[in-house]
């Protein structure tokens, strides 16, 4: 697997700028989570000009809301959320220092702008697979917003966490490419 990018963070920007569009990445490390209600406290803290209750600067956040954890396991199902529910929120938290975010499904003009103005990437997770990306998963502790239940802010430590760049910091959209390469004209 010699064509597979590793990542961890904190990232740098030199990290960044060696993703590109549909690459294979495997993360090994500290990845935060947290989906819309989590984000929309975070930006409400921003626009008020408060301290945030964890740094973002070069974090990846993981758009997840896992399933209750079963007994002796770390996690429960931990597949991504759809990422278009965070597009509202997510200029702002990458102003913040956030260098990659994950999850599934497309996202807005807004937000490929705003990974090129704040040297960042967009990495999707497989969706449908909750089961086995849990496996990657070595520890999971809550962080904030623990009355927000699935969607509190977790630190995950995981090993081998498969994901691909879909967009990357200099505007290519894995998903545009793709289907422009099967498009019937």
């Amino acid at each position: 697997m010699s064509d597979v990018k590793r990542i961890s963070a904190p990232l740098t920007d030199d990290d960044i700028k060696n993703l590109k569009a549909g690459d294979r990445v495997i993360i090994d490390g500290k990845v935060l989570t947290g989906r819309d209600a989590a984000h929309k406290r975070l930006v409400e803290l921003i626009d008020k000009g408060e301290d945030l209750p964890v740094d973002l600067k070069g974090q990846i956040i993981y758009y997840v809301g896992p399933t209750p954890t079963k007994p002796g396991d770390v996690i429960g199902a931990a597949g991504p959320t759809t990422s278009g529910r965070m597009d509202a929120y997510t200029p702002q938290v990458l102003k913040e220092g956030v260098k990659a975010i994950i999850g599934k499904g497309a996202r807005s003009q807004a937000v490929k702008d705003s990974l090129k103005e704040n040297n960042a990437v967009y990495l999707a997770a497989i969706g449908g697979a909750a089961a086995k990306i849990k496996d990657s998963i070595k520890s999971c502790d809550i962080i904030a917003y623990e009355d927000l239940g699935p969607e509190a802010i977790r630190h995950l430590e995981v090993d081998e966490f498969p994901v691909v760049v879909v967009n990357d910091a200099y505007g290519n959209d894995l998903y545009e490419k793709g289907r422009e390469e099967y498009e019937v004209k």
